[in-house]
């Protein structure tokens, strides 16, 4: 994977360069739109094509910033060039500086700025406070440098903040980057904010609002860190976006043998933090190190700096036009989607494996196949798809001998007559005809928790006892999708237009949505962010465009997969294999059962992308800025990971504790548990049969065997 974040070089080492040139930098009469702060009429601009940043002073130093738009729309304040806040004083102390220098190179332009805290007892020397308030340091706590880079042609402006501590002090916190978006300008409203993995809110919801989750695992303002999947906060507002990123395994701070600092996310929106009409992005230590530490602000066992240890913060600030969707997605081409783990396997023997299982394990007498983990009845006859091209492409294994015998054994006798071609299209007219009486006059199909969407109980159980987690007759873009990809096939297949029609006016109904709701409806709130719903839309748009030929849809389609980078995790901590794991939807489920949040899943975004697969949709060619290929290889490779071998001892049941012992017995060995603990690195849940594993496998190998073919 290409380096996250490209740190910036003092300028104190530039100043020595050839082509460097430094010189102090402040300009007068500036008129700054952010009206709470001290001004002397001092302000610095660093501008490109892409931003303009005015730095701003302020009575006892520099500085505040503003950031526009090149046409001058005010996205956010940079309140300060870091902040301090210690156990033995009971006022924060901002980080300034007496002097700014502008360092310029052939490459661009940075701002200097040689901070150092606050004094607060200078500061009250001389006043009417001086003789009844007297605070113990005598000193900065903090010094350092602030540099600010942008390059002449790039978006991206790099924030580099080189820090030491002066003394033994106990911090309850140390802020860098400290951005307030919308602050002296469109406040809290917002087209979307996502902090992948962890929050995704549009509109006038609320970051860490209880629409998804209830309280305790609704406050996500500093998550743990292992919980964000993608190193980037955004948001944005009427077609403009800000985005904020950092590489998370850098080292904040460290002392001696002791634990390692990374930095901490703290994402609100609104600004519930400071109460104010603004949004916050920011990053700070100390870091959220366990879960019993999240969302602490402010900490209660405060971190210990030392004399003479060095606190870093390397960050990235860029705009955009677009929303969130477009932040996350400027990251990953800027740096690259990460290189995927090696399988645990390789791929031939992984299906090995798999096919042994269906031999072993997962063969019930008498049943067929199957994960059995309540019932008997969980076994049954069918084949999966992955195992009868298996035993076609190796018929003188003798495991497929012996497949083969167990199949026989278990198919039905006599057989079944053929469906012939007159009698399929009635089926499928038929079943076209009851999506069509069900569809309303706009579109769209509505949800119907106790209709046609029952799958269990949850629903009923979260109505009870706290709220409804959807309402009957809302919808949502999975509500609406499925029943078009059915009408697209049925009137592909049929040749019926009002089919085709149909599924178009649903598909136009959807197209002015920007969040993926509504999948995994039978458990989670209705319009949390979803992943199944994200690739359901990404196909059918994608089948829209091949049967209408109007690209609008394709369109729609690439966005559409692309709102499922957020869900994945593009990094992974150190010592905690996580790359290319997905969160299914950013909620709970029944609002207290499950945290998805916390947890990864990875049996969705297999079925998407096998269903891409069958339907032969090669993200990859339709949207060739991203590598697709390199993605699928990706959320494959870590789904070997996830494979049950029983003397792993990495997983433990959830609903069905009987099951442990069995696990143990190894009977659920080569099939893939629900869950993954992104904190704890473990799995849990129920057991998921091998085929999506299997299905996303053959579309690899199959693809590697046509590119070796076309080198030829």
């Amino acid at each position: 994977m290409k380096k996250l974040i490209i740190s910036i070089g003092l300028a104190s080492l530039c100043a020595g360069l050839w082509g460097v040139r430094q010189v102090r930098a402040a300009d007068n009469g500036l008129e700054p739109k952010f009206k709470q702060s001290s001004y002397v009429n001092e302000s610095v601009t660093l501008k490109n094509r892409y931003v303009t940043l005015h730095f701003f002073k302020r009575i006892k130093g520099w500085g505040w910033a503003e950031i526009e738009t090149p046409s001058g729309k005010l996205m956010a304040v940079m309140d300060h060039l870091g902040e301090l806040m210690i156990r033995d004083q009971d006022i924060p102390m901002r980080l300034e500086a007496d002097s700014v220098s502008r360092v310029s190179t052939p490459e661009g332009e940075s701002l200097v700025f040689r901070v150092k805290s606050v004094v607060v007892r200078d500061m009250l020397k001389g006043t009417s406070f001086d003789n009844w308030m007297h605070y113990p340091l005598a000193e900065p706590a903090i010094t350092g440098v602030v540099t600010i880079a942008l390059e002449n042609d790039s978006p991206f402006v790099k924030l580099n903040y080189d820090l030491t501590a002066t003394g033994n002090y106990h911090v309850r916190y140390l802020r860098g980057p400290w951005l307030k978006v919308g602050e002296s300008s469109f406040g809290t409203a917002k087209d979307d904010a996502i902090l992948p993995g962890v929050d995704w809110a549009v509109g006038d919801e609320w970051t860490s609002g209880t629409d998804f989750f209830k309280d305790p695992w609704a406050l996500r303002v500093a998550p743990h860190p292992n919980k964000v999947s993608v190193p980037v906060m955004a948001i944005s507002h009427d077609g403009d976006a800000i985005g904020l990123s950092w590489n998370p395994n850098e080292v904040a701070a460290r002392w001696f043998n002791y634990r390692t600092q990374h930095p901490q996310p703290v994402f609100a929106s609104p600004n519930f933090v400071d109460r104010m009409n603004n949004q916050l992005m920011g990053l700070m230590i100390p870091d959220a190190s366990t879960e019993g530490h999240e969302n602490e602000l402010w900490a209660e066992n405060a971190l210990e700096l030392r004399i003479g240890q060095k606190i870093v913060f390397n960050a990235e600030l860029w705009l955009t036009k677009g929303n969130s969707v477009d932040v996350v997605t400027e990251w990953v081409l800027r740096n690259g989607l990460p290189e995927p783990a090696a399988p645990r396997w390789d791929y031939r023997d992984a299906l090995d494996r798999m096919a042994e299982a269906y031999n072993t394990n997962l063969w019930h007498e008498g049943r067929g196949f199957g994960v059995v983990q309540r019932s008997i009845e969980e076994a049954g006859p069918n084949v999966p798809g992955f195992l009868v091209r298996y035993m076609q492409e190796n018929k003188k294994s003798e495991v497929v001998k012996q497949l083969q015998a167990k199949i026989e054994s278990v198919r039905p006798k006599g057989g079944s007559q053929p469906e012939t071609d007159e009698a399929r299209k009635k089926r499928l007219e038929k079943q076209g005809d009851e999506i069509l009486a069900i569809q309303r006059a706009d579109g769209s199909f509505a949800f119907e928790p106790d209709g046609r969407h029952f799958r269990k109980d949850d629903f009923k159980v979260a109505t009870s006892f706290v709220e409804p987690m959807g309402l009957d007759g809302a919808t949502a873009l999975d509500i609406t999708i499925l029943p078009a990809m059915d009408l697209l096939r049925i009137g592909r297949e049929t040749g019926e237009r009002r089919f085709l029609d149909a599924a178009r006016k649903a598909l136009d109904y959807c197209l002015p949505m920007t969040r993926p709701e509504g999948g995994d409806f039978w458990e989670t709130p209705l319009h949390a962010a979803n992943l199944f719903a994200a690739g359901h839309a990404a196909i059918a748009n994608y089948q829209a465009y091949e049967q209408f030929g109007d690209e609008k849809y394709k369109q729609k389609a690439v966005y559409w997969i692309r709102t499922i980078l957020p869900f994945t995790h593009l990094w992974e901590p150190e010592g905690m294999p996580s790359l290319y794991y997905t969160k299914p939807v950013l909620s709970s489920s029944d609002w207290y059962f499950a945290n998805w949040v916390r947890d990864h899943v990875q049996w969705e975004v297999l079925g998407v992308f096998a269903q891409s697969a069958r339907e032969n949709i090669r993200w990859d060619e339709i949207d060739p800025e991203i590598d697709w290929l390199k993605f699928q290889r990706g959320i494959t490779n870590a789904a070997l990971q996830w494979m049950s071998v029983h003397t792993d001892d990495n997983w433990r049941p959830h609903n069905i504790p009987e099951t442990y012992e069995r696990y143990r017995q190894g009977e659920f060995d080569y099939c893939f548990p629900d869950t993954h603990n992104s904190v704890t690195g473990l799995f849990g849940g129920m057991f998921i049969a091998p085929g999506p594993i299997a299905d996303n496998i053959y579309y690899l190998l199959d693809r590697e065997a046509e590119t070796a073919k076309s080198r030829k």
